[in-house]
């Protein structure tokens, strides 16, 4: 398992919670719905301990099986972690990225997610029939193959592979750790126009779930692209695989008159 960048824990916040008992609905879903909306304006920062379920019961009045039942509806979407030694934390809201042509690292960073990388491999292979025939290039020439495992706030969120043709690029790996290759690619003169792209989801094998601290069979998106510079030559093959318990792609989608 690739080591995880650090995560700083934050100190508990206090917050203004209440429940309207005369409400047709339930307490612990008024409870989960105040905690995801405050997790979603930022009033709770991932790494955010929650505190004890019996103080927060005793707080708001309520029994402490209402308040397992509403963290651990949070626990359900991902927002929070129960960790072992550390108690209930923080983790973030859910990615949500549009369809366009554009990196998860810059995704990430605009959506003040700390982006951060572990590059799993970077080394030049022969190309197989899949990526010759996206890269338009001979099965089994050089191509280069970047891989790596996409963190935010020290979780992680996405496997990447990318195929670039040979000689396209410098690709160093220490760059590859602190900025996006969509970035490097621009900083080397390459304008990036356009993309063929197809999204998908399957379940995780146990590798997959290994990398992305899931249980196997768990439910991943995947995408691949295809992604061409303004002289129509391709310069990038993905293909990815992205955590659906952290992560979805966004469409808008048009009216046609």
């Amino acid at each position: 398992m690739p080591k995880q960048p650090s995560h700083e824990t934050e100190p508990a916040l206090s917050l203004q919670l209440s429940v309207d008992r005369t409400s047709p609905v339930p307490l612990y879903f008024q409870l989960s719905q105040q905690l995801e909306a405050a997790i979603e304006r930022g009033a709770l920062t991932p790494g955010t301990l929650l505190g004890n379920e019996i103080e927060l019961a005793g707080r708001l009045g309520l029994s402490r099986p209402t308040v397992r039942q509403a963290i651990q509806s949070l626990v359900d979407k991902g927002l929070l972690v129960r960790r072992r030694g550390v108690g209930t934390q923080v983790v973030h809201s859910q990615v949500k990225r549009p369809l366009e042509l554009s990196s998860l690292y810059d995704d990430l960073e605009a959506a003040g997610q700390r982006p951060a990388t572990v590059v799993l491999n970077n080394a030049v292979e022969p190309a197989s029939a899949e990526v010759a025939a996206a890269l338009g290039v001979a099965e089994g020439s050089e191509v280069r193959v970047v891989e790596r495992l996409r963190y935010a706030h020290g979780e992680p969120m996405a496997r990447l592979r990318n195929h670039l043709p040979a000689g396209l690029l410098d690709c160093d790996t220490a760059a590859l750790e602190s900025t996006g290759l969509y970035r490097i690619m621009r900083a080397a003169g390459i304008t990036l126009h356009s993309a063929r792209q197809s999204v998908g989801a399957r379940a995780a094998d146990a590798a997959e779930a290994e990398l992305l601290g899931e249980e196997a069979g768990a439910p991943l998106l995947t995408m691949e692209r295809t992604t061409f510079d303004d002289t129509g030559r391709a310069v990038e093959f993905g293909s990815h695989i992205y955590r659906a318990s952290r992560y979805a792609f966004e469409f808008q989608l048009l009216v046609r008159s």
